[in-house]
């Protein structure tokens, strides 16, 4: 298979104010925004495309609907970090963030490129 025909999307639905375990001292005073630490990860990783995706409204499973508002919205608003490359590389992205990723909804799309 070619590699722009095995191009997939991985989509992470998170709360905005979930956290990333610390990994330095100063993060036990105030731990990293998961979000921008999946994004960080995966720029390291070499994944080919990555999105953080603000979301207007919506909700997570279990919790109330949100809405976006420029001065304040809810801890549980939805955020979803989209990811593009092959299946392979994606399915080692998961494996690799494994223990960050618990609560975190993950959902895979094949891809079809528009010409």
């Amino acid at each position: 298979m070619n590699e722009l025909s095995d191009l997939t999307a991985l989509r992470l639905y998170l709360p905005q104010s979930a956290r990333a375990k610390p990994t330095r001292f100063w993060h036990h005073l105030s731990a990293p925004v998961l979000s921008h630490r999946l994004l960080h990860a995966a720029r390291h990783a070499g994944i080919r495309q990555a999105l953080l995706h603000s979301v207007h409204a919506g909700y997570l499973q279990g919790q109330k609907p949100t809405h976006h508002h420029v001065e304040a919205s809810a801890s549980h608003h939805p955020l979803c970090l989209e990811l593009i490359d092959s299946e392979a590389t994606l399915r080692a992205y998961l494996a690799a963030h494994a223990d960050e990723l618990k609560g975190v909804q993950a959902v895979f799309f094949r891809c079809e490129l528009a010409r």
